[in-house]
């Protein structure tokens, strides 16, 4: 026989989620259409649920891998060369924007040494002129007015001498006495003086000493002053035109011997101690594509309050007149060696503009780390921040290690 179930038996079923549903037989058979309906909606809840669970996992799965870190192989390891960071010796090389000036201890400035009107200009800028030659003249009646002082000074002087010289033969006639004889001799040396006194003054007023004697002898009154050039060199400024009145405290010329120049730049002075005199330099000047050696010979003792520098100084001979003032230049002033941690370049990645290399984790695998470097100098970079010594870094390789990063990054 066939036995039926019992139609008020319970029957157990299991549902995802531990949800446990209790019916009956007899409430199914009454109920077939719900009931159906109830179990295919609890079992879509619990595969939502399982859905979920699994989406959330996935997130913190992915979390887990470091976009920094890489794994390599045995062979790709041999390939790498690492060692620990150390301390080496480099130079430091400071670039300084600088410029081409004319030798202040090779510069005259002259003008004119009485106020007067120029009749003529002689010179010209760019003008190659010798000491003692004439660039421009200059009429002033202050000039004709000392020459006629000297004129009566030297007058007077005669006649005073002559005087002196008369009274003594009248002294020794027993004509008139020692007072007197005094009083005309000392008339004749203040008199002397005098002319002394107005020879100098046409001295400094430009005029030579050739000249003062000739006025002196033939009492010929120039009425012009010749303004000549103190050195030897270059006209670079020219301040002066015909018909235009003068003083003595105006520039009418700058003559300089350019045979040697000046390349002024400004060190910032959060390193300027690092900078010192006859230190070496390379002077870049990009007008003549060309790089000259030099020596620092100043380096000031101030701060500039504009630009927060010091001003440091070279020299460079310019035999063949190639450089040029207010030429642009730029000074790499290479220091003395330090002992410093420092990086080879070939370890270094440059990723979105910033700087990184590559410690060991362990033996196979590496991460990708940021440091903060210091300019180029003898194939190493200095170590400022990132990394701390005796760290075992990539030295050779990194380039391709980062390729293989990047590779396991996209996959």
């Amino acid at each position: 026989m066939i036995s039926r179930p019992d139609p008020n038996e319970m029957i157990t079923t299991n549902l995802p989620g531990d949800m446990t549903m209790y019916t009956s037989q007899s409430f199914l058979h009454r109920s077939r259409p719900l009931g159906l309906a109830l179990l295919v909606s609890l079992s879509l809840l619990g595969l939502a649920a399982c859905n979920k669970a699994d989406t959330t996992a996935a997130p913190q799965a992915a979390a887990l891998v470091d976009p920094m870190s890489v794994q390599v192989g045995e062979d790709m390891v041999k390939r790498l060369h690492t060692g620990p960071l150390a301390e080496v010796a480099l130079r430091t090389i400071l670039n300084v924007p600088g410029r081409i000036e004319v030798d202040e201890r090779r510069l005259s400035r002259i003008g004119s040494n009485v106020t007067g009107r120029v009749v003529e200009v002689l010179a010209a800028v760019g003008d190659t002129v010798s000491a003692g030659q004439v660039l421009a003249r200059i009429s002033s009646p202050e000039l004709t007015n000392a020459q006629l002082s000297y004129l009566r000074a030297a007058s007077s002087a005669t006649l005073a001498e002559r005087a002196a010289d008369r009274a003594t033969q009248l002294f020794a006639a027993d004509v008139i006495g020692k007072a007197e004889l005094q009083r005309r001799q000392a008339e004749s040396q203040v008199a002397k003086a005098e002319v002394n006194a107005a020879a100098d003054q046409l001295r400094m007023l430009g005029m030579s000493g050739n000249w003062v004697e000739r006025l002196k002898s033939a009492g010929d009154i120039q009425p012009v002053l010749p303004v000549v050039a103190t050195q030897s060199g270059t006209v670079i400024e020219r301040k002066v035109t015909v018909g235009q009145v003068v003083q003595p405290a105006d520039l009418m010329f700058a003559v300089a011997d350019l045979s040697s120049l000046w390349v002024v730049g400004g060190v910032p002075e959060q390193v300027a101690r690092e900078v010192e005199v006859k230190q070496k330099v390379d002077v870049q000047v990009p007008a003549l594509n060309d790089t000259l050696q030099g020596r620092i010979v100043f380096v000031s003792d101030t701060v500039s309050t504009d630009t927060r520098t010091v001003t440091v100084r070279t020299e460079l001979a310019n035999p063949q007149k190639l450089l040029k003032p207010a030429m642009l230049a730029n000074l790499q002033i290479t220091s003395s060696a330090v002992q410093v941690l420092g990086v080879p370049i070939s370890s270094v990645v440059r990723e979105e503009d910033k700087d990184y290399v590559f410690v060991r984790v362990s033996p196979t695998q590496f991460r990708l780390t940021p440091v903060q470097l210091g300019p180029e100098s003898d194939g190493y970079r200095q170590v400022l921040s990132g990394i701390q010594k005796d760290q075992v870094i990539v030295m050779d390789g990194a380039f391709h290690l980062n390729n293989e990063r990047k590779r396991a990054e996209l996959n």
